[in-house]
């Protein structure tokens, strides 16, 4: 588990560095992918799923 882990911050700050850098061609695209698979098979993934559900929530929740 701590492999998975230190590539998925490994591949998060790529993904940092090259949002910033400005626009994504198709090499970034691919680091972000692979970023999703990793945090999808990390021990964060719960975590990440809990909040992915409660912005859900308090988007669905904002009346207009």
């Amino acid at each position: 588990m701590a492999i998975s882990v230190s590539v998925v911050v490994l591949l998060a700050v790529c993904v940092v560095l090259l949002v910033r850098k400005g626009g994504l061609n198709t090499g970034h695209a691919l680091v972000c992918t692979l970023l999703g698979f990793y945090l999808a098979s990390s021990s964060m993934a719960p975590a990440i799923s809990q909040l992915a559900a409660n912005v859900a929530r308090l988007i669905s929740g904002i009346k207009f």
